[in-house]
């Protein structure tokens, strides 16, 4: 199993980057939250978990080992494959994915693409005793540790980068990443005082779907 890749970043694109690890560029599939926080031509380390099928062979990277584990595990639940574990994991980050879990919240589940009312139900009476706690709070607005000794994802940027990058990166142009930046900056600046950091995996899926209804 490939558990890490760390590299220079060679390509970012929608669903995922190429990072170049001894010479060989490594497809990697992430999440939105992830994608963000990459930089073409910056050095990278992503937590990763390889999936084989009979026809293929998918890695998927994670800002740290503890959104992997969790990857892993939602996969054990019936009906949830590694596209939809993954969906779970862009649209809510591991402690909320716990939190729901816990509480039963069928709602939040629901939020994610691929679960209804019934796959959410699933998802709780199987995991409920089996999430436990979250290890790791990662702050996409700072270094993301991914266990003693580790190096940060990448380095440090300002959210406005990070977003600005990863929409320009998605397809989106200049002014239509600086319109979406514009209006979420209200957004930033509450997260930063109400929680003391900023999110940008949220503000990256908010700032696609206002830019999805434009």
């Amino acid at each position: 199993m490939i558990a890490s890749v760390n590299g220079r970043v060679a390509a970012v694109g929608p669903d995922g980057a190429v990072v170049e690890v001894g010479g060989v560029g490594l497809a990697v599939q992430c999440t939105p939250g992830t994608i963000a926080r990459l930089t073409v031509g910056d050095q990278a380390r992503l937590a990763t978990s390889l999936v084989v099928r009979e026809d293929s062979l998918t890695l998927y990277g994670f800002a740290d080992d503890d959104e992997r584990q969790l990857f892993e595990l939602l996969q054990t639940a019936n009906g949830v494959g590694p596209r939809l574990a993954q969906a779970v994991l862009a649209i809510h980050p591991p402690r909320e994915v716990r939190r729901a879990v816990s509480m039963a919240d069928v709602k939040a589940l629901m939020q994610v693409p691929g679960i209804g009312k019934k796959g959410a139900e699933r998802l709780i009476l199987e995991l409920r005793d089996r999430l436990g706690t979250t290890t790791t709070d990662t702050q996409l607005d700072g270094p993301a540790v991914a266990g003693p000794g580790a190096g940060p994802l990448t380095p440090v940027a300002p959210w406005r980068d990070q977003l600005s990058s990863a929409l320009v990166g998605l397809g989106w142009s200049t002014r239509e990443a600086d319109t979406a930046i514009a209006a979420l900056t209200p957004v930033a600046d509450e997260q930063l005082t109400t929680t003391g950091r900023i999110d940008v995996g949220l503000l990256l899926r908010q700032a696609l779907q206002l830019l999805g209804r434009s």
